[in-house]
């Protein structure tokens, strides 16, 4: 998490449509929209868009669920967003039982938002392995036809 994110402010119209996609999340995970409520809302990561890519946010939300047996439950949800040309695209969203799940969902996020790069030594094993079974399989060609 970065510093300027805990201190960024974001507009009311931003806070008011994320409020009402964390609703949107509590009412799918089967809590009752009028008695839950989102007691804390943050966001966690803020990627603005350039010229080269879109966007990204992703806000953490915390609350209190009342299933359809009237139970309250402790939740942990998350929303992310797709920044496109200044707008905010719901991408995903979610509700869990506990931070560690949340946490989990982070992970994914992670790995989605940070595209692979050569500069990983495994994808250029990999690459490495391509291009020598390739130059084996031209070899292999020639000699054939070579032959023939």
């Amino acid at each position: 998490m970065s510093a300027e994110t805990r201190t960024r402010r974001f507009s009311e119209r931003t806070i008011r449509q994320v409020r009402l996609d964390c609703n949107r999340a509590m009412v799918r995970a089967r809590f009752c929209p009028d008695r839950s409520d989102v007691v804390q809302l943050r966001c966690i990561d803020d990627r603005p868009e350039t010229e080269d890519t879109f966007g990204n946010q992703l806000w953490y939300f915390e609350g209190l669920g009342v299933d359809e047996q009237g139970r309250r439950h402790s939740i942990y949800g998350v929303v992310e967003y797709s920044l496109q040309f200044g707008l905010h695209d719901l991408v995903e969203d979610g509700v869990f039982d506990s931070e560690h799940q949340r946490e989990r969902f982070r992970h994914l996020y992670e790995r989605e938002v940070h595209p692979p790069t050569w500069r990983h030594p495994a994808h250029r094993w990999l690459a490495a392995g391509l291009v020598a079974v390739t130059a084996i399989w031209i070899a292999y060609l020639l000699t054939r036809s070579l032959a023939a």
